[in-house]
């Protein structure tokens, strides 16, 4: 009968073994939709489903590897070649994280605090501006890498044109050789 339960025992302390693991590495994996917002609101972060929010009780990882902490509003961004140890940013009042690990400023005071600056003058009441979107390391926008890409492959498909038409001497790709190096500079640039 000993053995019975300590069976269920250790049967118990594994399946909550990974729970514990993820907890530890900042966040549980959440399903998300085009409408999820990550809301910090009264010093705590909320999910915003639509004009629907409900509290969050542990902290969040989303697919992108974006990790928010739900008591203190801290945006953790993964690593990559451009920030190779990732970066934090404090979320603010009003402040969001959409699914994609973008993160939505609700005042230009809270943007330039997240890009490191200093308090911009305050802003009168009523004055429109511009939504400052601070995007994960090494965002781009997806329609122009479509576009660099599908031009990158034109390139390299009249450089093949060129070098196999069978001539005896190598033909000069010096032009399209120059015009692929503009292309993978724009696509490696930091975004």
């Amino acid at each position: 009968m000993t053995r019975f339960f300590l069976l269920v025992f250790a049967a118990g302390c594994l399946t909550s073994a990974p729970r514990l693991a993820a907890a530890q590495a900042g966040g549980f994996p959440v399903q998300t939709t085009s409408r999820t917002q990550f809301v910090m609101t009264n010093g705590e972060v909320v999910r915003r489903e639509g004009t629907q929010t409900m509290p969050l009780t542990q902290n969040v990882k989303l697919l992108g590897g974006v990790k928010i902490n739900y008591k203190n509003g801290i945006v953790e961004m993964p690593a990559d070649k451009i920030s190779p140890k990732g970066k934090k940013i404090t979320l603010q009042e009003g402040d969001y994280v959409r699914p994609d690990g973008g993160v939505v400023f609700a005042t230009p005071a809270s943007a330039a605090a997240a890009r490191g600056e200093g308090t911009p003058t305050t802003t009168p009441p009523g004055t429109k501006y511009d939504t400052y979107v601070q995007h994960g390391p090494g965002f781009s926008d997806p329609a122009m890498q479509v576009s660099l890409l599908t031009k990158k492959v034109e390139l390299l498909n009249q450089k093949i044109r060129a070098l196999s038409q069978g001539q005896t001497t190598l033909p000069n790709t010096k032009a399209i050789d120059d015009q692929l190096t503009q292309l993978d500079a724009q696509l490696n640039a930091p975004k």
